[in-house]
């Protein structure tokens, strides 16, 4: 029953978003445009610092995944769609992982176009040198975001400021999510990928998903119903 709601509503979303592409290509566009921006402004006659790719993919993730969630519930919010789920006879945590579920798609379909763009414009084809422990990394960060955005977005639902807010909060509970995927790809960019260090990193980010995505299960049933 529990993963049965949870993979309707995360269809639901897919649906939708299948149909108007409204929130998908609004994400695409500000991560692009995002990349874009830091490399003309970091890369120096094709020379660029050997850690600066690491840190623009991520920041570019972080982003485009904020503008995600905010227009994600905005969509709820406007149809009153949320009330509706909130009022049907459903687990309200697999209400949660399906929402979670959705912005993870969200910015699975990101990185794929921004993995590609960052090694062509920042020259860090050693992205794809570990491509299994690569893809680990961008799939524990993008969770541990994902769970906590989703949290804090689905609060600040009905808030006039959340725009303003939701960075606010969100920003500095996922920096240690940002920190490890950062640290865990900028090994794996060095003349000699350092997998030891890359595999530490992938570990503490599989750690922080853990605590994180069993707070917002803890707590979103509760949030919702104040």
């Amino acid at each position: 029953m529990f993963a049965r709601i949870a993979l309707l509503v995360l269809r639901k979303d897919v649906a939708i978003e299948v149909r108007s592409r409204e929130i998908l290509y609004t994400t695409l566009f500000f991560a692009v445009s995002c990349v874009l921006v830091f490399a003309f402004a970091l890369v120096r006659e094709g020379q660029v610092a050997e850690d600066v790719p690491a840190g623009i993919l991520w920041i570019a993730i972080a982003f485009a995944g904020t503008l995600a969630l905010g227009r994600t519930f905005e969509r709820e919010r406007y149809g009153e769609t949320i009330r509706a789920l909130l009022l049907a006879p459903a687990p309200r945590s697999a209400i949660f992982v399906g929402k979670m579920l959705g912005v993870v798609a969200l910015l699975v379909v990101a990185e794929v176009l921004l993995v590609p763009i960052v090694a062509l414009m920042f020259d860090a084809g050693g992205l794809f040198a570990r491509p299994i422990l690569f893809a680990g990394l961008l799939a524990a960060g993008t969770i541990g975001f994902s769970a906590v955005g989703t949290l804090f977005a689905a609060m600040l639902m009905r808030s006039r400021t959340r725009d303003v807010l939701l960075p606010i909060l969100l920003y500095p509970i996922t920096v240690p999510v940002i920190i490890a995927g950062v640290r865990g790809t900028a090994a794996l960019l060095q003349p000699a990928p350092d997998e030891a260090m890359a595999e530490m990193w992938l570990g503490i980010l599989v750690s922080f998903d853990i605590v994180f995505v069993t707070l917002a299960l803890w707590t979103f049933e509760p949030l919702m119903t104040e």
